[in-house]
């Protein structure tokens, strides 16, 4: 497959490039600063120059793909407004990148609990509205989508072990083990249509893959 990652450079995103790259997917990454080429190179990635915030449209910087995975975030220490315009702005403006491309695969990283607005703190409640929109534009975007939704984040090395499923009581789960499943996923075509929170757990990810 081409693969188009946008977040390129954040933690998830490397680690899925290094994934596809070493699986023999050609692996493209978005980034918006020309320093973070050298660190995409390094896993066996293509870096792109394409800042997904400032552009309007982003289509250029997808084309030939044969799926995009957005894994973007504007990170803990953003504010409202960059929320909106990267964690929701950033998966519209791939969403319509797809659609111009033909590309039909979409998968994105969404986060534990968006549908149950009950579990929101008021701090992360910019968050999970931007996530919740975001999924929403997906589900009715039209595309072969894949909407993965993981608990806390961590750096622990990844186990290889998850539980998945549509209503998962919160928990974390390491990156690691986040990029590797969603490389199951782009691998597994029976996970187009499908929405599904991750943790960590017991099951190995391509078990648990092949069982939605």
């Amino acid at each position: 497959m081409d693969v188009v990652v946008a977040g390129g450079h954040g933690k998830i995103g490397l680690l899925l490039l290094r994934l596809l790259a070493d699986g023999g997917h050609r692996a493209r990454g978005l980034i918006r600063n020309p320093d973070h080429g050298p660190d995409l190179s390094e896993v066996g990635a293509e870096p792109v120059l394409c800042d997904i915030e400032a552009l309007d449209d982003i289509a250029d910087c997808c084309k030939g793909a044969d799926a995009v995975v957005f894994a973007a975030g504007a990170g803990p220490g953003s504010g409202v407004e960059r929320k909106r315009t990267v964690d929701y702005g950033g998966a519209v403006k791939l969403i319509e990148a797809a659609t111009k491309n033909g590309i039909d695969r979409y998968v994105i990283v969404s986060a534990i609990s968006v549908d149950r607005p009950e579990e929101w703190s008021d701090q992360m409640r910019p968050y999970y509205e931007a996530k919740r929109d975001a999924d929403r534009a997906v589900l009715e975007s039209g595309l072969s989508y894949t909407i993965v939704r993981p608990g806390g984040l961590t750096d622990d090395p990844g186990t290889g072990l998850v539980k998945i499923g549509t209503d998962v009581q919160r928990g974390d789960v390491p990156r690691e083990d986040v990029a590797a499943t969603l490389l199951a996923v782009l691998e597994t075509p029976s996970t187009v249509g499908k929405t599904f929170e991750l943790v960590s757990g017991d099951t190995p990810i391509d078990e648990a893959i092949r069982a939605l």
